[in-house]
Formats: structure tokens, sequence, C-alpha cells
């Protein structure tokens, strides 16, 4: 048997289709995943700058501040937002000459800005840096 005339490039249209539905579920996908990565890389780089930032500070208490600040101003200049604000943990316990300080950035970031992923909800993103202090600096 043939096929009748009107029937045929029928599987190239049908093929097209499929293939712009798989293409760009595809696209999205790797916008998610680009985005995911994005965020979690300028979490991890606020929290080593913070940690470095409270390094350098001369008191723990400074050292806190110095911390949240650096945090702050380094996800606002990389764009991401907190949906539930920016948590800055700074632990000064060893905070001595030869000692460290450890940081730990968390921020929820919600995905809905992105419109065509139709991503629910936010996603929590945290890392911890440490830096040690100087073994030559002066005690506060």
């Amino acid at each position: 048997m043939t096929a009748s005339h009107s029937e045929r490039g029928s599987v190239s249209t049908e093929f097209a289709v499929v293939m712009t539905a798989f293409l760009t579920s595809f696209m999205l996908l790797v916008v998610f995943a680009g985005r995911v990565s994005t965020a979690e890389n300028n979490v991890q780089s606020a929290a080593q700058e913070a940690a470095r930032s409270a390094s350098l500070s001369g008191t723990p208490e400074s050292a806190v501040a110095a911390a949240q600040q650096t945090a702050v101003a380094n996800l606002a200049s990389a764009g991401l937002t907190c949906a539930s604000g920016l948590n800055v943990t700074v632990d000064t316990a060893q905070f001595a000459p030869g000692g460290w300080v450890a940081v730990t950035v968390s921020c929820d970031t919600p995905f809905s800005d992105v419109a065509a992923l139709a991503v629910p909800g936010v996603h929590t993103f945290t890392s911890t840096a440490t830096e040690v202090i100087d073994t030559y600096r002066s005690n506060p």
C-alpha cells in the first residue's frame, strides 16, 4: 500500500513540533541550572569576602559588623535578592592573633523572576567560610 498524496510530509511536521517543545524545555532547564549555579556562587563569594573582612577587624564586635556589611554589599552588587532577608552568622570564639573567624551566609532566593520557568517557592543557599587572623597583628 502506498500512502495517500495528502499525508506526505506529516512525519516531518510532527517531528518539528515535538523537537520545538523538547528544545524549549531543554533551554529552560539550562536557564534554571545557570540561575542556581550563579546564586550558589554569589552566596559562597559573599561568605568568603565577609570572613576576610571580619578577620581584618580589631575586635569581635567590629568583626561581626564588618562581616554583615560586606555580605550585604556583596550580594547587592551581584543582584541577588533574599526573600526572607539575609542571614549572616559570625563565629568569633577564636578571635585572637593566630585564631580564626568563621562566617556563614544564608539566603532564601526566589526564582519567580524567571516567569517562563514557573518554579514555585524559594531555594535556600548557605555557605560557610573561615579566615585565619594574622598571627603578628597587635591585640585589640
